[in-house]
């Protein structure tokens, strides 16, 4: 280890004396600021701190990777979160979202599960997906660990005697009467709708109950398995004080699970991308295919710390190495029009040189006002023809170019979908991780965390 980088280590773990000791996400920053590798820890301080000990052979120990790694780091920092699980999604978000080089995991398009309760069918049933219901579900998670679910799941169905097939059953059919039920029921883990043997109105009050246990904190049904522990303990019982303890510790892992609305995985919910774009197309009255979508939107804090992201969609798939952010550089206060009229122009002036495709469609995060200061912004700079949208949220009210009232698209349209799924992409991509980044000042002043310069 030369001085030069002793010295660089020694202000480093410096640093690190001041991290918390609890769960949260550290940042390896290189030149520029620019995040190398990022991590969960259940100890801030001295996970990150193990990376700089004196006279360590980081090779030997970590590996040439995380040596090659350590070589270029400039500076650490951290973002503290509540519970390890939290850490857990938001660095898988991260990582999906600004492509670290020194992270190999999690890059994939693979999610986390979540626990579906179709809620909406006569006897509704629960499910471990990655792929939910669009409609008529209830959705508990994401799970931080599939393993644990499925054993969590095995032990509710004990005690709620809930549905896990997939029989398309129905309140009215007299033929349950005389249909056979699985093995589930006759060990007494389901209460057999498939062949009439609960009405629908104590099924639906069993189902309720079960809502309400994952819902709530559950520590009636907790003590209640403690105090039988304890007992079957007392008694020298100790297979089945360890089954007690065993259900005590699944029951606990319920709480490993973030939330739909903070713990975001649009992926998850995306049309099929074929039939999505063929409808899109015949909606912009096209004759060529639409292939690549780009979104834009902006985010700022009071006016304060303004940027604009974009978003790039090759056949109905994020494309991540084409995102970007632009730190606002022209607008000054809260002026949304003048924000995405900037990132336009920024965006579009490689295009119009020639340097980058122009994209199929174009879509902003906003209504018509936000549409026609993108139009104007591309007419003033003489770009060619172009097909533009806006989508609005709340109302999911969809602005094309030439008309001044929105179009209402049905709710399930694939259409519908993907334009939304775009949308809420550059939306996240502009705002949450903005900042959740700028809470510890992680963005570079002139380029915060673009893929490439703008």
């Amino acid at each position: 280890m030369s001085i030069q980088t002793d010295d660089k280590f020694k202000a480093i773990r410096e640093k690190i004396k001041g991290f918390p000791a609890g769960p949260g996400l550290y940042f390896m920053k290189g030149h520029g600021d620019k995040v190398l590798y990022i991590g969960k820890a259940k100890n801030l301080r001295s996970r990150v701190a193990s990376y700089f000990q004196k006279a360590a052979d980081i090779a030997a120990l970590r590996g040439p990777k995380i040596a090659e790694m350590l070589s270029k780091v400039k500076d650490v920092d951290f973002l503290e979160t509540e519970t390890e699980v939290t850490a857990m999604l938001q660095e898988a978000r991260l990582i999906k979202d600004i492509h670290p080089p020194y992270n190999t995991d999690l890059v994939d398009d693979k999610t986390f599960p979540y626990l579906e309760i179709t809620i909406s069918d006569d006897f509704p049933g629960v499910y471990i997906t990655r792929k939910p219901r669009e409609t008529g579900s209830r959705l508990f998670g994401p799970f931080a660990g599939a393993k644990d679910l499925r054993a969590v799941v095995v032990e509710m169905q004990k005690i709620f005697k809930f549905r896990t097939c997939k029989l398309d059953i129905k309140g009215a059919d007299l033929k349950h009467k005389f249909f056979r039920p699985c093995i589930l029921y006759s060990i007494k883990q389901c209460t057999a709708p498939c062949a009439a043997k609960i009405t629908k109105s104590e099924y639906k009050k069993t189902i309720s109950d079960f809502v309400k246990f994952l819902r709530s904190k559950r520590s009636t049904v907790l003590r209640q398995l403690k105090k039988q522990m304890t007992g079957a303990a007392a008694e020298t019982k100790y297979e089945k004080a360890a089954m007690f303890r065993d259900r005590i510790r699944l029951i606990e892992r319920l709480d490993r699970r973030g939330t739909p609305d903070e713990d975001v995985q649009p992926e998850v919910f995306a049309a099929d991308p074929t039939e999505a774009l063929e409808k899109l197309r015949l909606l912009l009255q096209t004759s060529e295919p639409i292939r690549i979508i780009e979104g834009i939107d902006v985010a700022n804090i009071s006016g304060a710390e303004a940027v604009g992201s974009l978003v790039k969609f090759i056949d109905g798939r994020p494309f991540k190495t084409g995102y970007r952010q632009f730190k606002i550089k022209t607008v000054k206060g809260i002026d949304d029009y003048a924000m995405i009229a900037e990132v336009v122009r920024r965006r579009y002036k490689y295009a119009l040189h020639g340097e980058e495709l122009w994209p199929d469609l174009i879509l902003i995060d906003g209504g018509l006002g936000h549409l026609h200061a993108a139009q104007t912004v591309l007419r003033e700079m003489n770009a060619p023809a172009v097909k533009i949208a806006a989508i609005a949220k709340r109302e999911e009210e969809l602005y094309l170019q030439n008309s001044t009232k929105p179009l209402k698209l049905p709710r399930h349209s694939p259409a519908l979908k993907i334009l939304q799924y775009v949308r809420d992409e550059a939306h996240r991509f502009a705002q949450h991780y903005h900042h959740l980044l700028r809470s510890k000042k992680m963005l570079n002043p002139q380029d915060g965390l673009r893929h490439k310069k703008s």
